[in-house]
C-alpha cells in the first residue's frame, strides 16, 4: 500500500509541476489556456474557477498530463481571440512555453536536494571499507580505513568530501563516464594525507549494474567486524556467536572490518565444496576466545557462497551533513546540474550502443524505488523525487516530435529558416517519434519485469 501511495503522489506531483510550468508561461505570454489535466482518458474529477477561462482536470490513466491552449491549428478560432491563439504567437514565446515544462522539473529538483541540505541528513562517514582483492581500488593500494578528505576526476580540482556518499556518487560518474578519479585521503594508521588514482577508465562498464563497486572495490563505508542479530539454528548459533562479538581473526587471517569480514564467509566455499570449520578468535565483553565456526552452503544464482546466519558488521560512523541557505541551494544546482549531465551522457551512449539499454528504467521500477525511499523516511522520498524530476525533465528535452524538445526542435528550424516546418514533414516526424517512444517504452518496461523475477 506504501508503494502505491509513494507512487501515485510521486507521479502526480511531478506531473503537476512540469504541466503547471507550460500553464504559467503560456498564461504569462497571453495564450487563453483550455484545460489543464493531470493525467489522461476519462475525467474523474474538473472544476473550473470563476473568471477563468482554464478547466482543470484529474483523469484516469496517471502517466502524463497535457496543458490544452486555444491554437488555429487543433479548431477554429474567433477572430476577436486570435492574439490569444498560441500558433499566432512570437516564435520567442511558444519557445518559452514549451520549455517551460523542463525547466520547472528541473527547479523543482533544485528545491527538493535545497531542502534536504537545509534540514540536514545523516549519511555514513567516508571512511573506506577493506576493498576485495584483485580490485582497482586494491591495486590501488587502499587497504581499508582511509578517511577520504577530497575527491575528483583526474585532470580536474578536488572537492571537498562531507559523507561516503559524495564518494560514492563520484564514482559511479567515474565508471560510466570512463574518467579516472583521484582521492585524496588520510591513510588508517595515521600518516600524513595522501592521494591515490583510481584507473575507472579501464572499467569499460556500460550499464550500473549490482558488481561494479565490487570491480571498483569500494563497495561500502568502515563497519567494525562485529557479530548482530543470529538466526535460529544458524552456522553462528550453533557454533556459540554471540550478538556483540568482535572478531579479531579467521584462520591465520586477521579480520580489520566488516566488509571484510562478509567477503571472508562468503568466500569459505569452495567449487560448492562443504566448508571447512575454522577457529575464529573473537573478543566478547573484553575476553578474547576461540570459537570454531562451520559456515552453511548458500545458493546466491549460480553461484554457492558461505553464510553463518547472522547479522555481520556494524552500523557505519555517521556523520550529519547541513549546509547554510546560499550553500545549500548552491549544492542543489551542482547536484541537479551533475545529474542533468550524467543522464544525457548515459542516454547519448546508449544511442550509439556503447551504454547498455538495461539502463533504461519504467513504472514499475519507480514504484518499487517509491515504496522503498518512502520507507525509509521522508529524506530519502525527497531525494527520490528530485532525481525522478531531474530525470523527467531531461527526458522531455529529448528531440523527438512527441515531446516538448521535438517542439523546441521545429522551432530552431523555424528560427533558422524563417519559416514553420510543413506539414507533411512535422506528420511524418510525429509518427516517427510516437514509434521511438512506444519503442523505449517497451524495453524500460521488460526492464521492469526482468529486474522483479531476477
Amino acid at each position: 500500500m506504501l508503494t502505491l501511495v509513494a507512487f501515485v503522489v510521486a507521479l502526480g506531483l511531478l506531473i503537476a509541476v512540469h504541466e503547471y510550468g507550460h500553464y504559467r508561461v503560456a498564461v504569462a505570454c497571453g495564450v487563453k489556456v483550455l484545460r489543464f489535466s493531470i493525467g489522461f482518458g476519462k475525467p474523474l474529477v474538473r472544476w473550473q474557477p470563476k473568471g477563468s477561462p482554464t478547466e482543470f482536470m484529474l483523469a484516469a490513466f496517471p502517466l502524463g498530463g497535457y496543458v490544452k491552449m486555444l491554437d488555429e491549428r487543433e479548431s477554429p478560432v474567433a477572430e476577436n481571440e486570435r492574439h490569444l491563439a498560441f500558433n499566432t504567437q512570437p516564435l520567442r514565446s511558444r519557445v518559452a512555453i514549451v520549455l517551460a515544462g523542463p525547466v520547472a522539473n528541473l527547479l523543482l529538483a533544485v528545491l527538493l536536494y535545497a531542502v534536504v541540505n537545509w534540514t540536514g541528513i545523516q549519511l555514513s562517514a567516508a571512511i573506506l571499507a577493506s576493498p576485495p582483492a584483485g580490485s582497482i581500488a586494491a591495486q590501488a593500494g587502499l587497504t581499508g580505513g582511509e578517511a577520504v578528505q577530497q575527491i575528483g576526476f583526474e585532470g580536474a580540482a578536488l572537492q571537498d568530501v562531507a559523507s561516503f556518499e559524495d564518494v560514492r556518487w563520484l564514482l559511479t560518474r567515474g565508471a560510466l563516464e570512463g574518467r579516472d578519479v583521484r582521492l585524496a585521503l588520510t591513510r588508517a594508521e595515521g600518516r600524513a594525507s595522501d592521494e591515490v588514482t583510481l584507473k575507472l577508465g579501464s572499467l569499460g562498464v556500460s550499464e550500473a549494474s549490482d558488481d561494479l563497486f565490487q570491480k571498483i572495490g569500494i563497495v561500502g563505508p568502515l563497519t567494525r567486524p562485529v557479530i548482530g542479530t543470529l538466526a535460529a539454528g544458524g552456522a553462528a548459533e550453533k557454533a556459540g556467536l554471540r550478538d556483540g562479538d568482535v572478531v579479531r581473526q579467521i584462520g591465520s587471517v586477521p579480520v580489520l572490518d566488516g566488509q571484510q569480514l562478509r567477503q571472508l564467509i562468503r568466500a569459505s566455499v569452495l567449487n560448492g565444496a562443504e566448508a571447512p570449520a575454522t577457529l575464529w578468535k573473537i573478543n566478547r565483553a573484553g575476553i578474547d576466545l576461540d570459537i570454531t565456526v562451520k559456515p552453511d552452503i548458500q545458493q546466491e544464482g549460480d553461484l554457492a557462497i558461505g553464510r553463518i546466519g547472522a547479522y555481520v558488521g556494524a552500523v557505519p560512523q555517521a556523520v550529519i551533513v547541513q549546509y547554510g541557505v546560499v550553500e545549500g541551494l548552491w549544492q542543489g544546482v551542482v547536484r541537479t546540474w551533475d545529474v542533468s549531465i550524467l543522464t544525457l551522457r548515459m542516454m547519448g551512449k546508449m544511442v550509439i550502443g556503447e551504454a547498455s539499454l538495461k539502463n533504461l528504467s519504467g513504472p514499475l521500477t519507480i514504484a518499487d524505488y517509491a515504496g522503498k525511499s518512502a520507507g525509509m523516511g521522508l529524506t530519502q522520498y525527497l531525494l527520490f523525487l528530485a532525481l525522478i524530476s531531474v530525470s523527467l525533465g531531461i527526458l522531455n528535452l529529448l528531440p523527438l516530435p512527441v515531446l516538448d524538445g521535438g517542439h523546441l526542435m521545429y522551432y530552431l528550424w523555424e528560427g533558422v529558416t524563417g519559416k514553420p516546418v510543413p506539414e507533411i514533414w512535422m506528420d511524418r516526424l510525429q509518427r516517427g517519434g510516437i514509434a521511438i517512444l512506444l519503442t523505449m517504452m517497451s524495453i524500460a518496461l521488460f526492464n521492469d519485469v526482468t529486474r522483479l523475477f531476477s
